[in-house]
């Protein structure tokens, strides 16, 4: 048998739009045992939906190992407890695809390295700014050149961070679909400084930094307009810290110093209730671990 730990992630991180991504100290946890046949459930999050889909983006991703190592599909019943919110800008479907790939990877002995599994989880994903903190840890730029994937990782000191996910229908192509085809020079150049200055600052856990340089004029305003409460929420979390969309959203991520993480949560919570929408918030820390075995 074999567990395995896959961490949530947080892409974007303001204005790092589909570059920047950080491991949270959320966790799935998958088994892997021999079996007769190929079998999954889940419990947790999800569960409801993911237990009537034993075909999913975790089960694709562990054949695809198989398929692409020449190797017979190793038939195992597959146990997923999921700690990461569907649907919620924390990279759970970075986190199926990853559990499939370094699953299979592990029952066949490590046949690929880790940057083979970081370029496959690409493949599936289709961008690799949640898959690659989920398989690498920390702090991770990833650009795509000539089909290859490029990252570098940085560990990330104790930070408090608070993400409050309200409960809303949206879905990752809706949070795609707002965005404008074409930004002005202006605005490239306003996020690809702050791009910079977020990874120094998040690097050095620099908040006051980091709280100056979290805007972004690419992504975020056009889609929290979409998000009941969602601005309202956003300019609340500023007050307290370095705020931002999580991913594509709808969750809203701010890091804050540790004494108030309770205060900015109770806060934030109140902001999506005024709006007549009920939320759910989390109180965690970047994870330096990406996924590995228990």
């Amino acid at each position: 048998m074999i567990k395995i730990r896959v961490p949530a992630t947080s892409a974007n991180l303001g204005p790092g739009f589909d570059c920047l991504g950080l491991a949270l100290d959320i966790w799935n946890e998958i088994t892997f045992e021999e079996a007769n046949e190929l079998n999954y459930r889940a419990t947790g999050e999800g569960a409801e939906k993911l237990n009537h889909r034993p075909k999913n983006l975790l089960t694709d991703s562990f054949r695809r190992v198989f398929e692409i190592c020449g190797k017979p599909l190793t038939n195992v019943n597959i146990q997923a407890h999921n700690n990461v919110p569907h649907s919620s800008g924390l990279g759970s479907s970075a986190a199926a695809i990853v559990a499939g790939l370094y699953g299979a990877n592990e029952l066949l002995g490590k046949p690929l390295d880790i940057n083979v599994l970081v370029n496959l989880a690409t493949e599936i994903e289709g961008h690799p700014d949640n898959v690659a903190p989920a398989l690498i840890g920390g702090l991770v730029i990833s650009v795509v050149t000539e089909g290859e994937v490029i990252t570098r990782s940085y560990d990330v000191p104790t930070l408090s961070v608070v993400i409050v996910k309200p409960d809303v229908q949206w879905q990752t192509r809706t949070a795609r679909s707002v965005l404008p085809d074409t930004v002005s020079r202006a605005d490239a150049i306003f996020n690809i400084g702050r791009t910079a200055l977020v990874i120094d600052a998040l690097r050095n856990g620099d908040l006051s930094l980091l709280q100056n340089v979290m805007d972004d004029r690419i992504h975020q305003s056009y889609r929290l307009k979409h998000i009941p409460g969602g601005f309202a929420a956003y300019e609340t979390a500023k007050q307290f810290g370095a705020a931002a969309l999580s991913g594509a959203g709808p969750s809203i991520i701010c890091f804050v110093p540790g004494e108030q993480s309770a205060e900015a949560k109770r806060k934030l919570t109140d902001v999506f209730a005024k709006h007549g929408i009920l939320a759910r918030a989390f109180i965690t820390e970047p994870s330096s671990s990406g996924t590995y075995s228990i």
